[in-house]
């Protein structure tokens, strides 16, 4: 099993101390009486780290995560192959919200984490946006939790996670998995997690490989995946389409040009280089909502990095995935087969 647990390695800045210097001139030939000897000043005291913005991914790896108390409720599904239940469970004193299938066979099962692409918190019901691999993964044989996320559903409200450019949901998916490890359940084979993203879930899963290391989970997956630089997605998603909570982000955070160490320090792929765990990345050739240079560009990164990263295309597919789904599905179980099994 992978090290599992918190990271609280601290990101700062490093001050570089002064360097003191004589108030002569060196000549040799000065006759002047010497200085009357003094008191030594006391020595300065050393520079104090300076703490990480709680708005970055340093800022998430110093925070202490706690997920728990996974709780079964209602029964909302029965199958011949998994009973599906509405969860809920704690991350970081928020109640969050969503579904579980777990499979009617013996266990215990390898377990995965599925987080959602964006959908408005208005018209988002529990469960909703990946209810194909919900289905397909539970019938072969792994334990899915699917969460809500913070603001949808039955989740407590999180006010500031669209101006904190939604890292709350980060939050969120570490707290499920430490959820799941932490729940006794025995159908729930705790060596054995994985996570499955898609869309803006993807980059919710970049951020999630990158704040806990050494290994949080043991692989995963990725469909389509946003930028894993936020302010390609500020611009592509929500400047052009002249979303107002630009202007509140900006305002607080400063704009891309303006403030860039901000922006690099809530990039994922700025810590790549913490990632231990191995990521497939599914895209399509005709993608027009995330555009396949993203993952061209993220996969490079990690190439680059020495990690563990493999980028499937697929000719003419778009961003939901239609007639290429289940190869793409059928690759998804091979690569956890490998990893968790």
């Amino acid at each position: 099993m992978r090290l599992v647990g918190k990271a609280c390695v601290t990101v700062c800045l490093v001050l570089a101390a002064a360097v003191g210097c004589t108030d002569g001139d060196g000549d040799p030939a000065r006759t002047d009486p010497p200085t009357p000897t003094r008191t030594a000043s006391p020595a300065p005291s050393a520079p104090t780290s300076k703490p990480p913005d709680s708005v970055s991914i340093p800022g998430l790896i110093a925070r202490e995560h706690r997920g728990s108390g996974l709780r079964l409720g209602t029964v909302r599904l029965r199958t011949d192959a998994y009973t599906q239940y509405a969860i809920t469970y704690e991350a970081n004193g928020l109640t969050i919200s969503g579904l579980m299938n777990v499979p009617e066979d013996r266990g215990p099962f390898p377990a995965l984490v599925l987080a959602h692409g964006y959908i408005h918190p208005d018209v988002y019901t529990t469960g909703r946006g990946l209810a194909r691999e919900q289905d397909l993964l539970a019938r072969n044989g792994y334990v899915v939790l699917h969460t809500d996320y913070r603001n949808h559903a039955g989740s407590d409200d999180d006010p500031d996670n669209d101006v904190n450019l939604r890292l709350g949901y980060t939050e969120d998916v570490i707290a499920a998995v430490q959820a799941l490890r932490s729940s006794g359940l025995p159908q729930i084979d705790n060596d054995r997690i994985g996570l499955l993203g898609r869309s803006m879930g993807g980059g919710v899963v970049y951020n999630t490989l990158v704040v806990v290391a050494p290994g949080l989970v043991d692989a995963a997956v990725v469909y389509a995946p946003v930028s894993s630089r936020p302010a390609e997605n500020l611009d592509h998603f929500q400047r052009r389409n002249g979303d107002p909570v630009v202007a509140e982000i900006e305002a607080e955070h400063g704009s891309p040009r303006e403030n860039p160490a901000f922006w690099k320090e809530i990039s994922p792929v700025t810590y790549v280089d913490r990632v231990t765990e191995p990521l497939l990345i599914h895209h399509g050739t005709a993608d027009d909502t995330c555009p396949p240079r993203w993952s061209e560009q993220t996969a490079a990164a990690f190439e680059a990095a020495g990690k563990d990263v493999r980028l499937v295309k697929y000719p003419g597919e778009g961003h939901t995935f239609s007639s290429q789904w289940r190869d793409s599905m059928d690759t998804t179980m091979d690569h956890f087969e490998r990893h968790l099994r």
